[in-house]
């Protein structure tokens, strides 16, 4: 089998938009992927919310304009339209200054008919609030359209600044529709059988957060996302949820699903266990070992025995110890015992291939046949 960048890891994605456009991607590149939506996205054009925003702000006049998401700024224009209010919002965003945080934004902005007076080279929202606050924004009316969640500190600086500020709730979240599918996500994470979670908004990451607080898992997830599995968010407002409870992400320099996935193909093989057995080369990965370049899948018990034999390569196990992985890695309070782990090291040597590779030190236990002195 092909030893791809991610063949041999389990990929949680948790997107509810685009997420077969990111599963795809991933599994292009090896990986064995797990979907369990974490929102739902409310129909623009059923939001009241966001109907009753529009029409406030067309009560007054709009000095600033700040696009944050393409399809945010590209849906709000069309459901005006649906509502009859697209000529007026246009009309009334025409002469105000347009912000645009990143490409996509801006060319929602242009696709409107409208032109963009200016967008941050780091597409971050940090870069923009600096620019007004610079700029100044003492009793300007400034439309802020959100991208799924509130941005207290963005609004709150400009309000503290003076500035009269309309927040535009665009794509509003709740939770999925059909929990099932998360809750089966989050087992198999919390079960260790997800290598690495993947994030494109914030209000997915909050959204698994609450999940696992609703089934009091809360605190075995994030020792989890601390520790084992590797976290993955399209950028920096996607991480915050995440990176308020203390767990590490790797994210790419640009917000795109496309950089993401290739952060990814870097990050998660970088953790992986290396080392040479006799001649031979082992990678292990996730549910998988690379020996000389080619992928063998391994089951699970049997991998969580050679990973604890990895753990001290050379040295020996013995039988009892083992069978404390083992009793580990199931979940369960009862004895294992030494047939248990006698059929384990059968199954790991058949998945390896190389039988040899796994010795066994008579009366004493197991050991990976590396040289050490």
């Amino acid at each position: 089998m092909d030893a791809s960048p991610l063949a041999g890891y389990t990929v949680g994605v948790t997107a509810a938009r685009r997420a077969d456009e990111l599963g795809a991607l991933l599994e292009r590149r090896g990986a064995t992927v797990l979907h369990g939506p974490a929102i739902r996205i409310i129909p623009l054009d059923d939001d009241t919310e966001l109907l009753r925003a529009t029409r406030s702000l067309l009560d007054g006049p709009v000095d600033v304009a700040v696009a944050t998401t393409g399809i945010g700024f590209r849906g709000w224009v069309e459901a005006a339209e649906g509502w009859g209010l697209g000529d007026a919002l246009r009309a009334k965003l025409s002469p105000a200054r347009l912000l645009a945080r990143g490409p996509k934004a801006k060319g929602a902005i242009r696709a409107a008919g409208l032109v963009e007076h200016w967008s941050p080279e780091s597409e971050a929202s940090a870069e923009l609030l600096e620019y007004l606050l610079e700029s100044g924004v003492d009793g300007m009316r400034i439309a802020v359209q959100l991208h799924g969640e509130p941005l207290p500190e963005f609004v709150d600086a400009l309000r503290a600044d003076g500035a009269d500020v309309v927040e535009i709730p665009v794509y509003r979240w709740t939770g999925p529709a059909d929990p099932a599918p998360l809750e089966r996500l989050l087992d198999a994470v919390l079960a260790g059988q997800v290598d690495a979670l993947t994030f494109t908004s914030a209000p997915a990451a909050a959204s698994v957060l609450r999940a696992a607080e609703r089934g009091g898992r809360l605190d075995e997830l994030v020792d989890l996302l601390r520790s084992q599995v590797l976290v993955a968010c399209v950028g920096p407002i996607t991480a915050g949820p995440l990176s308020r409870k203390g767990i590490p992400v790797v994210q790419p320099a640009r917000g795109r699903i496309g950089a993401l996935v290739r952060e990814l193909s870097v990050a998660l093989p970088a953790r992986a266990i290396r080392l040479t057995v006799g001649s031979t080369d082992l990678e292990l990965r996730g549910q998988a070992v690379v020996i000389d370049g080619e992928l063998r899948p391994v089951p699970p018990a049997p991998m969580a025995v050679l990973r604890a034999l990895a753990a001290t390569p050379g040295h020996v196990l013995s039988r009892r110890a083992l069978a404390g992985v083992l009793r580990r890695h199931s979940g369960r309070t009862a004895t294992v015992d030494e047939h248990a782990v006698e059929t384990a090291i059968a199954r790991l040597r058949a998945a390896l291939g190389r039988p040899h590779l796994v010795q066994t030190v008579v009366k004493r236990g197991y050991r990976l046949a590396v040289d050490y002195s």
